[in-house]
């Protein structure tokens, strides 16, 4: 079967949108999950592309971001857009990505995305707070190639 399909559980999946859903009604920034096997090219360059591909470089506020991860290789990158590397501290992600590590280390690969979404809308929250007229200008689901 495809890695990528096996990396989490269905009902997993809809734990991670649903964190996704409840990080983006207290921000106005937009989070994504993109799981792919992960080829020969570094992650984080990899990552770089897969935001222009999903079009995470066109919200209103550039406050998208982007969670990558290569399952085959069990790595992972954290990348937000410009907007949000303008407003927050250069170490603004190191925690997150601790985070996520500490997890992934054990093989708790969903509990890594769920705790880390959910302290990502928290974060967020203070630069980019949800306005009333905020549109969800990105799918909450799984982007998977």
């Amino acid at each position: 079967m495809n890695p990528v399909e096996e990396f989490l559980t269905p009902q997993e999946e809809r734990e991670v949108v649903d964190a996704i859903r409840r990080a983006e009604k207290q921000t106005s920034g937009e989070i994504r999950v993109h799981l792919e096997e992960g080829g020969d090219a570094p992650v984080l360059s990899r990552a770089k592309e897969v935001f222009s591909l999903l079009h995470m470089d066109r919200t209103r506020h550039r406050n998208g971001v982007l969670i990558y991860i290569a399952v085959v290789k069990k790595q992972f990158a954290i990348l937000g857009d410009e907007g949000i590397d303008r407003q927050v501290p250069d170490d603004f992600w190191e925690n997150e990505k601790e985070l996520i590590q500490s997890y992934f280390s054990q093989g708790q690969f969903k509990e890594a995305l769920v705790q880390s979404i959910d302290r990502i809308g928290e974060k967020l929250k203070a630069f980019f707070p949800y306005e009333k007229d905020d549109a969800n200008e990105l799918p909450d689901e799984l982007s998977k190639m």
